[in-house]
């Protein structure tokens, strides 16, 4: 059934004015046949590598001519090809030849859909920067029902249109809210209560959103070192408490469409003293009050269609205390950082995180450097504003 709809978006997307070069791979080939293709696109469709008598090197012609790469319906089979980087036909060889965003439309039954190995593929192709555009619940082949349906060729033909639009990166024009570090509450003009967050996924979120083209705000508690390792055309508002990130951030959210709270915000503060407090003088008696829920106050006053995006730093139950994080505090995404895992966590260049959503599977990214953790992060942001676009 994904396969004749593969048809009705080529004629679709030819009524739009686009040009379309079709790529069959053998698997459909066998639904579909290369001649309808061909009659219905802008040139014949390809099915092979070799003996294209326009080119030698077909896959490269077409990789670098193309402004988008749409795969619908992308199998489990070309799911797996792709997240392994094999070039073994045409489309894969095509995808890994080409710069354009590529956006992925998987279609199967449901068990193969809920099957981890798929969703861990997906995974990987997210934090490459491919676009996935979800399947939807209907009829399937065979007579099932369930999850697993391609969407409708006008909704896939939407979100070719968002992508093709000024495509310069995939959070082009989008503003973006970044907290990073971890606060300080000062006790007396000389003292502090602290953490132990660098800031630096923070910061790693800020600078490849930058490069993904949004304009960032970044909100920083962290040292002026880390500061200076941020590109220019970010904008970073340094704070030390978390009344004054509270304040900061609010204020700059209200025109946001994405606010990440990566900082390591103080649960309490104290009533500072004016003057040191002298260790003569005795062990002071220190009285801690509560600070403002930042994500709390964000989830009130947040716009149809922002995206929030919160972090759990844990060491006990780590799953189950985030699980119940995101109950009590429904943001769009939730990254549970276990920080007793060796090399995860504060003042570490690597980070394992896993991303929690609503509805969905657990997104597990293994130990990896914090701006690749930042690029899989981002990627999900950009692809969910993506798809409420349209």
């Amino acid at each position: 059934m994904a396969a004749y709809k593969a048809v009705l978006l080529l004629r679709l997307l030819m009524d739009e004015g686009y040009f379309v070069s079709p790529v069959l791979t053998a698997d459909a080939a066998h639904f579909v046949g290369a001649t309808t293709f061909s009659a219905l696109a802008s040139e014949s469709a390809r099915t092979s590598l070799y003996g294209d008598p326009t080119t030698a090197s077909p896959h490269t012609s077409l990789g670098q001519q193309a402004d988008v790469i749409v795969i619908a319906p992308a199998t489990a089979h070309v799911i797996a090809r792709l997240a392994a980087g094999l070039a073994n036909d045409l489309l894969t060889a095509t995808v890994l030849a080409s710069r354009a965003p590529v956006l992925l439309c998987p279609a199967m039954h449901s068990e193969m859909w809920e099957q981890p190995s798929v969703q861990a593929n997906l995974a990987v192709l997210r934090a490459r920067g491919l676009i996935v555009l979800p399947p939807v619940s209907g009829h399937l082949a065979g007579g099932d029902e369930g999850m697993g349906r391609l969407p409708e060729p006008d909704a896939i033909a939407a979100q070719i249109r968002a992508i093709v639009r000024g495509h310069q990166g995939s959070l082009t024009g989008r503003r973006i809210v970044v907290s990073a570090g971890g606060t300080s509450e000062a006790i007396d003009p000389v003292r502090v209560i602290t953490n132990r967050s660098s800031g630096h996924q923070g910061f790693a979120l800020a600078e490849v959103a930058s490069r993904m083209g949004a304009s960032v705000t970044l909100v920083s508690a962290a040292s002026r070192e880390v500061a200076l390792d941020v590109r220019s055309r970010i904008r970073v508002i340094s704070v030390e408490s978390a009344a004054a990130m509270c304040d900061v951030v609010l204020t700059a959210a209200v025109d946001a469409d994405v606010v990440i709270m990566a900082a390591a915000v103080s649960d309490f503060t104290v009533v500072p003293q004016s003057e040191k407090i002298k260790k003569s003088a005795g062990v002071p008696t220190l009285e801690l009050v509560p600070t403002t829920d930042i994500v709390a106050e964000l989830l009130e006053r947040r716009r149809p269609g922002q995206i929030l995006v919160a972090f759990a730093a844990e060491t006990t139950e780590p799953r189950r205390r985030a699980g119940e994080k995101l109950a009590r505090k429904p943001v769009d995404f939730l990254v549970l950082n276990d920080v007793t895992a060796p090399g995860a966590g504060f003042a570490h260049p690597t980070n394992a995180v896993t991303i929690l959503r609503s509805g969905e599977p657990d997104d597990v990214v293994a130990m990896t450097s914090k701006e690749a953790v930042a690029g899989h992060l981002l990627t999900r942001v950009a692809t969910t504003l993506l798809l409420g676009d349209s």
